[in-house]
């Protein structure tokens, strides 16, 4: 967050158009992260990449998105899952982390929705782990 409005980026990205879908309408692909944003805009709202004058100079990425005024981390991998006073918690690996200590952490299932195929494919290799839907009773 920036103190002003006039301080912060005035484009984010790029991001990688996938689909034209109308004469003046663009699909991008955006991080997971960006989950809640619907991914059609208007190519009014877009600007084509521009390539820099200076050799090996590259686009800093996006800075990081910020749930809650703290930075939501992107999982890499599902460890293992565990029922704690009727709620599931999931020990996860975060991208980006991996110099980290505290990389592998547990985390409420509610926290974990950026990345609903990993933990599909966890249960489906460990069924017998708790998951949201086989714990309720």
């Amino acid at each position: 967050m920036r103190p002003t409005k006039k301080l912060s980026e005035r484009w984010l990205g790029p991001f990688e158009a996938i689909k034209n879908i109308g004469s003046h309408v663009y699909q991008l692909k955006l991080p997971l992260q960006w989950k809640s944003v619907h991914p059609v805009f208007h190519v009014s709202l877009l600007e084509p990449v521009k390539q820099s004058r200076i050799p090996n100079c590259n686009q800093l990425p996006p800075p990081p998105v910020l749930v809650e005024e703290q930075e939501e981390r992107e999982v890499a991998l599902v460890l293992y899952s565990k029922l704690k006073r009727g709620e599931v918690l999931y020990l996860v690996e975060c991208k980006g982390f991996s110099q980290d200590p505290g990389r592998k952490t547990w985390e409420p299932a509610y926290n974990l929705t950026s990345s609903p195929d990993l933990f599909k494919n966890f249960h489906s290799l460990y069924p017998e782990r708790p998951s949201p839907i086989n714990s309720r009773v």
